[in-house]
């Protein structure tokens, strides 16, 4: 069996420290790693994890769950993959940040890994997703860590949540059939819901704003029945550099408390040609925070409507 060895760097102008809290903490990585659509810890301690990650590769999504060992003295993470996705068969590597003053880091990412059945052309597509990847999410670590304090005024995270009398599961397949939405939703002008694997969709969506003009999203989903679905929008409006959110569902004995969260980074360089120039960071935090949560209590609503219906008909 081949295995391939590669290794990517870059320089930052932060703490290594700092470069390392960053990656130590996976639940992040969406809002730090374009590629990355939801991570999740599924167990661990200190030094030893378990961890799933979604994330896209050359285009398509795919998840895997990893063990990860922490060494927060040395400035370590090991990581390798429990179960690839084709065509990868095995998968791992480490990142190592060294000091190289006092503000400033050296990462290093390396990777090994193998192609199934040691095709040819698998490899060549695990050369070419490596790659990418790794350019891209070095390129973004450096970025994130170093604008960190620049970027805590325009990141920000809002939640709205509806109280419904009925099923967490009714609630939830509303959200979850969005290939229904164009019928269910008034907002939604047309939609396109792809699911090449169980509980990862493709979402695509032409919305209505306020004033009568439609724009076109695409999301990527993972969902979790009947409790949860996380998402991360790649296709963005201009006033948003990152948006990611997820829906939740808590029953309890009187109904479910049905939640839509955001979080968004603005795009500063769009503010003043969308919003007018005497709008500033707070004119078009206000704009976006409207136009999702306005789209956000509709759904629920409707999820709401159709979630009492389906209770009430039971009864």
């Amino acid at each position: 069996m081949t295995t391939r060895e590669v290794e990517h760097e870059i320089t930052i102008a932060a703490p290594a420290e700092a470069v390392y809290r960053l990656l130590a903490d996976v639940e992040n990585w969406p809002r730090i790693f374009p590629p990355t659509i939801f991570a999740d810890r599924l167990e661990g301690g200190e030094t030893e994890e378990r961890i799933r990650i979604w994330a896209t590769a050359n285009g398509e999504a795919k998840n895997w769950t990893s063990r990860r060992t922490l060494e927060p003295r040395g400035l370590v993470i090991t990581f390798r993959q429990e179960v690839s996705a084709p065509p990868v068969a095995a998968m791992g590597g480490t990142w190592i940040i060294e000091p190289t003053g006092e503000s400033a880091a050296r990462v290093r990412l390396l990777h090994d890994y193998r192609a199934v059945d040691d095709d040819p052309a698998g490899l060549a597509w695990i050369d070419e997703a490596v790659d990418r990847n790794s350019r891209t999410e070095l390129a973004s670590l450096k970025t994130n860590v170093e604008f960190a304090h620049a970027a805590r005024e325009i990141t920000f995270s809002f939640e709205d949540t509806v109280r419904i009398d009925g099923s967490a599961k009714d609630v939830y397949d509303f959200i979850n059939d969005a290939h229904l939405w164009s019928e269910r939703l008034p907002h939604v002008a047309s939609v396109r819901c792809e699911e090449e694997y169980p509980g990862l969709q493709t979402l695509e969506m032409d919305t209505r704003a306020k004033d009568g003009s439609t724009h076109t999203t695409k999301s990527y989903r993972v969902c979790f029945p009947h409790r949860k679905i996380a998402y991360k929008q790649v296709t963005l409006p201009a006033l948003m550099n990152l948006h990611t959110g997820y829906w939740t569902f808590t029953e309890d004995a009187d109904g479910v408390s049905a939640s839509s969260q955001h979080t968004v980074v603005l795009n500063t360089d769009n503010i003043t040609r969308i919003l007018g120039p005497d709008a500033g960071i707070p004119e078009a935090r206000a704009y976006v925070q409207s136009a999702l949560s306005t789209n956000s209590r509709a759904t629920l609503g409707h999820a709401k409507d159709y979630a009492e219906a389906r209770r009430n008909h039971a009864d």
